[in-house]
């Protein structure tokens, strides 16, 4: 029979089972649930502003039609060509919308493996007959790198690995993003 796992810290009231691994593990399971649901949180608005955009870039297809239908000349004229302005800075603003909601799948994404990283790192922090097996590590850091979606952030991951600072290879993948912009897909 499985002995119930602690749960909860003792580290106010620390007794003979006391164990910072427990500690760490409860901190990184909260951290993951945290992600996790501040994700949840924010995916119904995003979900929600997205429909609406995409809707409105129909309309707004709707609405140029109608006005490339008006005559040119006239009263009408002068209406259809300052409408087809306003039509097309408004055409443009969804579109750049929509691409603003694909920045944020893919933020979403990155967060989202994050929290399970964390996952799996508490669950091999948690068994003491993984912890100081350093084969178990590597396969650990591998899990990670293979859920990587970009070479960008293959990189970033293999140069902490080979010993650059953190904050250094992080610093470096954000430049690399922000001169970036040709790979987001529109739908």
């Amino acid at each position: 029979m499985e002995l119930e796992k602690a749960r909860g810290t003792s580290a106010h009231q620390p007794d003979l089972n006391w164990s910072q691994v427990r500690e760490t593990v409860l901190m990184l399971e909260l951290a993951a649930v945290q992600i996790e649901t501040a994700m949840k949180d924010s995916n119904a608005s995003v979900e929600v502003l997205t429909n609406s955009f995409t809707t409105m870039a129909g309309y707004m297809q709707m609405i140029s039609q109608t006005v490339e239908s008006l005559p040119d000349v006239g009263e009408v004229g002068v209406a259809k060509q300052n409408l087809s302005g306003i039509s097309e800075n408004v055409s443009t603003m969804v579109h750049q919308a929509i691409i603003a909601f694909q920045f944020y799948d893919k933020l979403v994404q990155r967060l989202a493996h994050v929290g399970y990283s964390l996952g799996d790192l508490s669950n091999l922090v948690a068994d003491t007959q993984r912890l100081f097996n350093p084969g178990e590590w590597v396969g650990l850091q591998e899990k990670i790198k293979s859920k990587y979606t970009t070479v960008d952030e293959v990189a970033m991951f293999e140069a902490v690995m080979q010993g650059v600072p953190v904050h250094e290879a992080v610093d470096k993948f954000i430049a690399d993003m922000k001169n970036k912009t040709d790979d987001i897909e529109l739908f």
